[in-house]
């Protein structure tokens, strides 16, 4: 199993208890969804290496308390803080039409309602308050939030989307 094979999941932040328990910082709005999981992967010493799930719980809501099968001790837990989790991407639920993933939409080309097609999608940067598209027009960064409002359609099919940006915001770019 590879990373492109996978999507992330999440990061072991600590330690839980002395029997080797650990918490995990969920990257979803829906972390209940992942409480029935038997397995997920670990990225250890750069390998996706399998993790068996002995049990698990939400705690305080946001995090998820597990314990791994063969992570015993607090000493075997503090060797994984800080690994990162991924699953496979058979396991993301299907989305409805206008709704997607992240990973799924780079490439995608991008149709503006008023300036026609602006580039493809280099990545979503989603470190900021609101995630950003990040098109990639003529060797130019063009930046739009990724906001309800904007988005016309989302073609799976043809890998395009279609938006309808606020007047001025592309102009910024292109001049």
């Amino acid at each position: 199993m590879t990373k492109e094979e996978c999507f992330y999941l999440g990061k072991i932040v600590s330690k839980f208890s002395f029997k080797g328990e650990v918490l995990i910082k969920l990257d979803t709005d829906e972390p209940e969804s992942y409480t029935e999981m038997e397995s997920v992967f670990v990225e250890y010493n750069d390998n996706l290496v399998p993790f068996f799930i002995e049990r698990s719980a939400l705690h305080k809501s946001t995090l998820l308390r597990a314990k791994f099968e063969d992570i015993d001790t607090e000493y075997d837990a503090e060797d994984i803080i800080g690994c990162e989790l991924y699953l496979p991407l058979t396991l993301l639920p299907e989305l409805e039409e206008n709704q997607f993933y992240f990973h799924e939409i780079i490439g995608f080309t991008v149709i503006d309602a008023t300036h026609g097609n602006i580039g493809e999608i280099a990545s979503v940067n989603d470190s900021t308050a609101q995630a950003l598209f990040e098109i990639k027009k003529n060797g130019k960064e063009i930046l739009i939030p990724m906001n309800d409002e904007f988005i016309e359609k989302v073609d799976k099919k043809e890998k395009t989307i279609y938006l309808s940006t606020p007047e001025g915001l592309i102009d910024l770019y292109l001049g």
